[in-house]
């Protein structure tokens, strides 16, 4: 999710965005945000194409505040100590069913949203939201392998294949509890939302035994480290690892045959947010089929959009890359994070000792 491009393109579009630096106040607080001509929203950086910005700024005579994170945690964390004044946050899925029980989100007026029908069946109703009462999917995708076939010298399909020992300090792993831990569980054949201290202390063991083969835990940058020629092979979600591979043939990516997670994010509307109707205008704006396609066209991720899809608005080569549109049976494999409540505190420590015994 982070792309040079963007800011290249920004400049171009003449769209001015103060990416990752919304203006705040001495509390921490959004600047401006009183206005009812003023959207400001909370989103991974690169993770949305600068043309539907600025399409929605001109179509509604409006200005955006976009702020970006790194992290589902760090979105959270800055959401948790009160709403600074954003309308429309973008939430990974389980950080989704986190702040609805904590009362962080405000439930959405689907009637304000009427491009909803345009979601595909199969990502309505989830398992973090039921009924989508407070969330609407934005994007998805796959968190796999990304590889240079010419380092590694083979195809890869196993999460096995990234702790070989050929490939020793050449791998690198997402800096994200969840996901990480996720991933280890499946391969060891556990739920990756297991409450179950044991099974969460082993991924934990695992990780620690085989740290001589991790060069670095990165906040979602691993892919920049593959193409650049640091690392061999990274854990990292398919888009990102797609937009690299535009620029460099030798790339590739891998879902493991084990399974992995699939990370959905979403549109969300926190507690607090200084114009509520005007983010609902956003959200369904971003849900027109155009504007879906033209988002997934741009980062490479899959789309929850039924109608871009069967309109065959979305570039052929995505639609038939089995990476971003995996076929019924491996579709089949992939699980949604879910919050797993109290049994938070054991993946809380583990990953502190996961990130202690890495760095020892």
């Amino acid at each position: 999710m982070k792309r040079l491009l963007t800011l290249i393109l920004l400049f171009s579009l003449g769209v001015i965005l103060p990416w990752g630096c919304a203006a705040t106040s001495p509390d921490g607080s959004l600047t401006g945000t009183g206005s009812q001509n003023v959207l400001n929203i909370y989103n991974w950086s690169s993770y949305i194409a600068p043309q539907a910005i600025a399409q929605f700024e001109q179509e509604y005579n409006v200005k955006i505040n976009y702020d970006t994170y790194d992290s589902g945690e760090s979105m959270y964390a800055k959401l948790q100590a009160g709403n600074p004044g954003y309308d429309v946050v973008f939430s990974p899925d389980y950080m989704v069913g986190i702040m609805i029980n904590q009362g962080m989100l405000q439930p959405l007026d689907l009637a304000m949203i009427p491009n909803i029908i345009h979601l595909d069946p199969q990502f309505a109703n989830p398992p973090y939201d039921p009924g989508n009462q407070y969330s609407i999917p934005y994007q998805w995708v796959t968190l796999g392998i990304g590889y240079n076939i010419d380092r590694v010298g083979e195809n890869i399909n196993s999460w096995s294949q990234l702790f070989d020992p050929d490939f020793a300090s050449k791998v690198s792993l997402l800096d994200d509890m969840r996901h990480t831990m996720g991933a280890v569980l499946i391969y060891l054949g556990y739920d990756p939302n297991t409450t179950n201290q044991n099974e969460i202390f082993a991924a934990r063991d695992f990780l620690i035994q085989n740290s001589s083969h991790i060069t670095a835990f990165v906040p979602d940058t691993g892919q920049n480290l593959l193409n650049q020629g640091e690392v061999d092979m990274t854990m990292e979600y398919s888009g990102d690892i797609f937009q690299v591979m535009q620029e460099n043939p030798k790339l590739r990516y891998a879902i493991p045959q084990e399974g992995t997670i699939i990370g959905m994010d979403n549109m969300v509307i926190p507690t607090g947010a200084p114009n509520p109707d005007l983010a609902l205008t956003f959200i369904n704006f971003i849900m027109e089929p155009e504007i879906s396609a033209q988002i997934s066209n741009f980062i490479n991720y899959g789309s929850p959009n039924k109608t871009a899809i069967a309109e065959k608005l979305i570039k052929p080569e995505n639609l038939a890359n089995p990476g971003i549109y995996p076929p019924p049976e491996v579709f089949a494999k992939l699980r949604y994070l879910e919050d797993v409540g109290e049994a938070t505190i054991f993946y809380d420590q583990a990953w502190t000792e996961v990130k202690l015994g890495v760095g020892s």
